[in-house]
């Protein structure tokens, strides 16, 4: 019976020595030995944003390859050449997204401002002490490559990764607060806004608007208004104000906007409202909003 006992103890001993095994020899993924010997910071982000690339593009645009340049100095030709590939639009409607070579997507003044554009980004953002990298991509049934600028924080700059952003539904949220001196009268507050996010899913710019409402019974004595536009490497642009200020409730109108560097928002106060020109990431708002008391 003890050796029986024993041998039963020696093969539970044994399985789990080869489990143990097994864990450490585990494979590492794919994207892991694409992406190591970078920083942390940028492997990270490069993960997230491939699978956010396969989760809402279905796979049609991945990374294949990176050839790690080190330290280089930031060319501009090297991403502004009329032949360098780009990107824009939200992931979350592919229906906006658009690849290719620059010359492609864009022509005239529009494949000039574009250039410009980005060389102003390079110029601006891409540091001395900056390292790049080659990434290979492949969309559908090609290959391309792009040069991606980075430093041990992230990634600083490459056409196809800082070209498309990630934009949900906007977010509306609402609140009233009471007088501490009187129960009749209180404000009330709505505001909605809108966010882009990077490509990893951090947040990358927002644009948004709010209007409050003070009420004394069942009348409103007067409307305030809020807009705030911004965005990391991009332009943005946000207008509000009052129309109806008191009576049986307030009202404003608001025009907001904000797009990659390859684009451009302008507000234009004969129409109240904000355009979009260019072909980078977008998202525009023109629109009223009216706030009635309880």
């Amino acid at each position: 019976m003890k050796t029986k006992g024993l041998l039963t103890c020696l093969i539970v001993v044994i399985a789990l020595f080869m489990a143990g095994c097994q864990k450490s020899n585990v494979e590492p993924s794919v994207n892991q030995k694409i992406f190591a010997g970078l920083p942390s910071a940028v492997q990270q982000q490069l993960d997230l944003s491939v699978g956010n690339l396969n989760s809402y593009l279905d796979g049609k645009l991945q990374v294949v390859s990176i050839n790690n340049l080190g330290k280089s100095l930031a060319t501009k030709s090297a991403v502004s050449e009329q032949s360098s590939f780009i990107a824009t639009g939200n992931i979350l409607d592919p229906a906006t997204v658009k690849i290719g070579e620059m010359q492609e997507i864009y022509s005239g003044e529009m494949l000039k401002s574009t250039q410009t554009a980005i060389n102003d980004v390079i110029s601006k953002e891409v540091k001395a002490d900056d390292y790049s990298m080659e990434i290979t991509w492949k969309y559908n049934n090609s290959t391309f490559k792009t040069k991606c600028y980075y430093r041990e924080s992230g990634i600083v700059w490459d056409n196809i990764i800082s070209g498309l952003i990630i934009v949900s539904k906007p977010q509306e949220t609402s609140s009233s607060k009471t007088s501490d001196n009187s129960k009749s009268s209180y404000s009330k507050w709505y505001q909605e806004v809108w966010t882009a996010n990077w490509l990893w899913g951090t947040k990358r710019g927002e644009m948004g608007y709010k209007i409050t409402i003070y009420v004394t019974g069942t009348t409103v004595t007067s409307t305030d208004n809020s807009d705030w536009g911004y965005i990391t490497l991009g332009n943005a642009q946000s207008e509000s104000e009052v129309t109806v200020n008191s009576g049986t409730y307030g009202k404003i109108r608001y025009a907001l906007g904000l797009c990659t560097p390859t684009g451009s928002v302008n507000f234009s106060y004969s129409t109240f409202t904000v355009s979009f020109s260019g072909l980078g990431s977008n998202i525009i708002a023109n629109g009223t909003k009216s706030l009635y008391p309880n």
